[in-house]
């Protein structure tokens, strides 16, 4: 897909395949993250190419009914209940009334607002508002939603319950899921597969997995005596770099281990931990 607004490139011959799981949509803001997705959700043709879904051309009735949608930005009724809210939502999708009104308490009780589902949504809580965005697309079983930024705004426990309910759902309801967001923790601990976007192309699309894997590197944390510990090190020309807490040495075999042993023991310095270097998606932002 490519898109133009006016002289500026928003997608640039980007293209990429949402498969089941959770797919981690990320990318700095300006990447064109934003703009995929209202392409996905036929908001805005693309300047050419196209976007499928189940198929389907994005931009056709069919295509919209099987998908959710859950915004960054607060665009919820205050005086609204979720009750009435998600039932309305329901409606809206072309589901009859008595029906709507048992999807939007089934679909309240799996983000686990069932006992708060006749409060008015203005006394919400940050937390609570997200997960009513998140029941909203979720309420006519969608095959596909787009979650654009579902932690924002949220403190570092609210994120965790929120990626948990998000990998939950996904795995309950079978349901593929699209996570925009420019949080690589989150991306990590909830995304089966990654679409990396910057400056309107698409850097890497691969399963999270293979991009996390061990490296050849070995980790040293220690908790006392780090400077003589290094010193040691390189007495005995070891090849190492400071990572933050952790020192990272390469190429590791037998006379290595022997090599940084000695050095542990020589230095006095109490070993925490040892073992591979797993490759962060940091990594992948400065490759590309």
């Amino acid at each position: 897909m490519t898109k133009l607004y006016g002289s500026v490139q928003a997608l640039d011959s980007a293209s990429f395949t949402v498969g089941s799981g959770i797919t981690g949509l990320l990318g700095p803001n300006g990447a064109g993250k934003s703009t995929a997705i209202r392409i996905f959700l036929g908001l805005t043709d693309a300047t050419s190419g196209s976007a499928l879904v189940m198929g389907a051309d994005a931009r056709h009735p069919d295509a919209r009914t099987r998908l959710g949608y859950m915004p960054e930005h607060d665009c919820l009724p205050p005086n609204q209940s979720a009750a009435n809210f998600l039932t309305h939502m329901a409606e809206v999708s072309g589901i009859p009334p008595s029906r709507s009104r048992s999807l939007a308490a089934d679909t309240l009780r799996h983000v686990g607002l069932f006992e708060e589902r006749y409060r008015p949504i203005g006394g919400y809580s940050t937390g609570m508002k997200q997960r009513v965005k998140l029941a909203q697309a979720l309420v006519h079983d969608p095959v596909l939603i787009l979650l654009d930024e579902p932690t924002a705004g949220l403190d570092p426990t609210g994120r965790t319950e929120m990626l948990n309910l998000i990998r939950r759902i996904a795995r309950e309801f079978g349901i593929s899921v699209v996570l925009s967001t420019h949080l690589m923790q989150d991306v990590e601990r909830t995304c089966d597969n990654i679409v990396l976007l910057d400056m309107g192309q698409v850097k890497e699309s691969s399963d999270v997995k293979s991009l996390t894997e061990e490296t050849e590197l070995i980790y040293v944390e220690v908790a006392n005596n780090r400077d003589r510990f290094t010193e040691e090190l390189s007495d005995r020309n070891i090849v190492h770099t400071s990572e933050g807490i952790a020192i990272s040495i390469p190429d590791v075999d037998g006379t290595k281990f022997d090599a940084i042993r000695d050095a542990l023991v020589a230095s006095e310095a109490r070993l925490v931990r040892m073992g591979p270097r797993q490759r962060a998606l940091i990594d992948l932002f400065r490759t590309n």
